[in-house]
């Protein structure tokens, strides 16, 4: 269930990331003109999306640990970048899927999705049960 929710939310943050013309964040669909193509277009990049973070992701930031030390972190935003920019690449092989114009657009774009993953995922939080004693 909390990756049928990770995809989900994914998805709208990529969606939201492609309205943006400045950041060159493009999604070419299945079949153009068609809403029910795009929202299966933009769940499938935000399935691969997901399995990218989770198998590549943890690997790289594994490796990187290093380089969170010496950056305060600041890394974070490049491997972030790096694995939307992955993400493009894998499902330009498709011949669909999402089109990132320039790496560091990649990272900005990254940084949205992430900041919109945080804010959904402190509202869908499940809430702990409060013992109340009277």
């Amino acid at each position: 269930m909390r990756f049928i929710i990770r995809v989900v939310v994914n998805a709208f943050a990529i969606w939201v990331v492609t309205l943006i013309p400045a950041l060159q964040v493009t999604i070419k669909a299945f079949a153009p003109g068609e809403t029910l193509q795009l929202v299966l277009t933009l769940l499938a990049v935000a399935a691969i999306f997901a399995l990218v973070n989770t198998i590549i992701g943890t690997v790289v930031k594994i490796i990187a640990f290093p380089l969170y030390i010496i950056t305060f972190g600041l890394i974070g935003f490049v491997i972030n970048g790096f694995l939307l920019w992955l993400t493009a690449w894998i499902t330009a092989g498709f011949g669909w899927g999402l089109s990132v114009g320039h790496f560091w657009w990649g990272v900005l774009a990254a940084l949205i999705i992430s900041i919109i993953n945080g804010v959904f995922g402190f509202i869908l939080r499940p809430q702990s049960k409060r013992v109340r004693r009277d």
